[in-house]
């Protein structure tokens, strides 16, 4: 069962305040965010034109953890819109000199910050500053712990949404590290809003959920079997650590046992969808010839994602 979305997240109104999780998100706001984003990409001519809908607005982008995709994604989109955007040293920053969490976020907000782009190695960080906050400023979460990534969760249903009519005819895999991924987590949860036939997750035992935490999910240690049939395969990166805790010694028997080849992809159904939200290692979880070939989906992900991004935003800090 799907929990609540936290109190922090919607205002009294039942509208994003902050987007942290899609956990407990109804169907129709990610529908809302979903089209608002096909909006702003014939607004925006693909993505092409800048539009003024933040003209005014800053957005600050506080990464604690490294980032290419989902840092520049959140950078072109408030860009886009007409936004400032401030990119946060950590490294450079009072952080490094002891300035807690909290003292670093408030000294931003009293220079009139209006939302804080959050990614953070520790689970429930962006709620955390949400709940701590001095003004009306909006929390993003663009990924922290192994608890969420909710916009990439929402740009892979956007990138779905483009190829297929009906998500609940729909059989997804999703295969890798489960046990450690936000991006799994956030994908369930947006697929299962949207009314998603069947969500099969495969791991080795040891990368695998913890068991009842997907109930809507089927379990599977075996890629062929899961993959059987299947209309979408969503590949997760593999951590050499990862592989180690998994007592797979190499990177060419996690491929043999997990990876996405050709000859696998032949088992899942006509014109199965690759998809993989990078970064990519190549003849680990998935190989380039599929990464690369007709049936993947995965720059256009990345594509997806400042359009995703751009709606959120819109969707947070556009005034009236």
């Amino acid at each position: 069962m799907n929990q609540s979305p936290p109190a922090t997240q919607l205002d009294a109104d039942g509208r994003l305040r902050h987007l942290l999780t899609l956990e407990g998100l109804p169907r129709t706001t990610i529908c809302a965010l979903l089209d608002r984003a096909e909006a702003l990409r014939a607004q925006s001519r693909g993505g092409t034109r800048r539009l003024d809908l933040l003209a005014g607005r800053t957005v600050i982008n506080l990464f604690f953890e490294p980032s290419t995709r989902t840092r520049t994604s959140f950078d072109l989109a408030a860009q886009r819109l007409g936004a400032q955007v401030i990119n946060f040293d950590i490294a450079s920053s009072s952080t490094v000199k002891g300035e807690t969490l909290l003292d670093t976020v408030h000294t931003l907000e009293a220079m009139h910050c209006d939302a804080f782009v959050v990614r953070h190695k520790e689970s429930g960080t962006p709620e955390f500053i949400a709940q701590h906050l001095h003004s009306a400023a909006a929390v993003l979460n663009a990924g922290d712990g192994n608890r969420a990534h909710p916009t990439q969760g929402l740009l892979d249903a956007l990138t779905l949404r483009r190829h297929v009519k009906d998500f609940s005819a729909l059989r997804i895999v999703i295969c890798g590290d489960i046990r450690h991924s936000r991006v799994a987590r956030s994908d369930v949860h947006a697929f299962s809003a949207l009314g998603v036939r069947e969500l099969r997750l495969c791991a080795p035992a040891e990368l695998a959920p913890d068991p009842g935490e997907f109930p809507q999910c089927s379990i599977f240690h075996d890629f062929d079997a899961a993959i059987a049939s299947a209309d979408v395969a969503i590949m997760l990166r593999l951590q050499k650590e990862r592989m180690q805790a998994a007592a797979i010694p190499s990177e060419a028997e996690y491929f043999q046992r997990y990876g996405l080849s050709t000859q696998r992809l032949r088992n899942a159904a006509p014109d199965c969808l690759v998809m993989h939200p990078g970064p990519i290692n190549r003849g680990v979880e998935i190989a380039s010839d599929v990464a690369d070939g007709p049936q993947s989906l995965i720059l256009q992900q990345v594509a997806d994602g400042v359009l995703v991004r751009m709606a959120v935003l819109a969707e947070l800090l556009e005034r009236d």
